[in-house]
């Protein structure tokens, strides 16, 4: 493998702040991560990382070379044509940024477009990163598609090795083989390397999951907080907002919709609320519901990127 570093370039104003808040916090730094491209229902991890990134302090530590790691032709960058020449290219970055949350609490976010090559060397030279400046956990969140109505708590898997920090969340399958991700791979290579990291998928009912669904960002953001200490009331507050205008909207076009729509609805309500009653009798099997399996979820995954792929996502 060539050196993972030549794949980042760090600027040196940020890695001293960063380095110098690793020095005064002896815990260790919490690193949030998450790339587009990947299965994320819901638009889930990008509104938690936009509104971190516009609501938030933040100063630039690294940047990745996004010419080695992109495939332009797969996903095309965006180029602005006026009268008679070009004026502006919405360049890819793929950045790390050390954030302030609503205490002056320094965290790290590492986010930007999913690389299409090199996936390898990049989970490298994100261990690189992570043993530099001394990492205590890092957390990746995305959404799930899943058999879920709105109109109940949104769901929420942990994985990795540090479940622990989200006590009452379980899997509600064994084993499944899904599509890889490079976020994935990241997690899967710091755990092999003996490094804590959680990931927080968030149950996205799949009938509209591929709009984005505020609550899945809100229940993701607060597992989050509530894992790694940070303070952010100000993103808890703006996603619950789009949030209630979100579910007013739902509400609006499934009362506009047919009646297989409505039967749908209420189908996985029932479903839903036949699985949690028999949760709190400990028996799952008692009831028919029956939970998606192995195959059923990587063909969900396989159908919700094939409609990404379909509509230039």
């Amino acid at each position: 493998m060539l050196d993972p570093q030549d794949l980042y370039a760090w600027e040196p104003k940020g890695l001293a702040v960063a380095e110098m808040a690793m020095a005064q916090d002896s815990a260790g730094l919490v690193m949030l991560y998450h790339f587009d491209g990947y299965i994320d229902a819901g638009e889930t991890g990008e509104q938690i990382v936009e509104q971190l990134l516009d609501g938030l302090p933040r100063q630039t530590v690294a940047r990745f070379d996004t010419d080695r790691l992109i495939d332009y032709r797969a996903r095309r960058p965006l180029l602005t044509f006026r009268r008679d020449r070009w004026t502006a290219y919405d360049a890819p970055r793929l950045e790390l940024h050390l954030v302030q949350d609503a205490t002056g609490a320094p965290f790290l976010l590492l986010s930007g477009p999913e690389p299409d090559v090199e996936w390898e060397r990049f989970a490298a030279a994100v261990r690189q990163i992570v043993e530099r400046l001394s990492v205590r956990l890092a957390v990746n969140f995305h959404g799930i598609p899943m058999g879920v109505p709105h109109t109940r708590p949104v769901g929420i898997t942990p994985h990795g090795n540090r479940v622990d920090l989200m006590p009452g969340h379980g899997s509600v399958f064994d084993e499944a083989q899904v599509p890889g991700s490079a976020e994935s791979l990241v997690e899967f290579r710091l755990a092999e390397a003996g490094h804590d990291v959680l990931g927080v998928a968030a149950h996205v009912p799949h009938y509209i999951a591929r709009s984005p669904y505020p609550d899945a960002a809100l229940t993701a953001l607060e597992a989050i907080t509530a894992a790694t200490g940070l303070v952010l009331p100000g993103v808890a507050r703006a996603l619950r907002t789009e949030a209630h205008r979100t579910q007013v909207e739902i509400e609006r076009q499934i009362g506009q919709g047919d009646d297989e729509l409505i039967s749908l609805v209420q189908g996985l309500e029932n479903q839903y609320d036949a699985m949690a009653g028999s949760r709190t009798r400990g028996n799952l099997v008692a009831e028919p519901a029956q939970l998606p399996s192995a195959d059923e979820l990587g063909r969900e995954f396989e159908r919700f990127l094939a409609e990404r792929e379909g509509d230039g996502g």
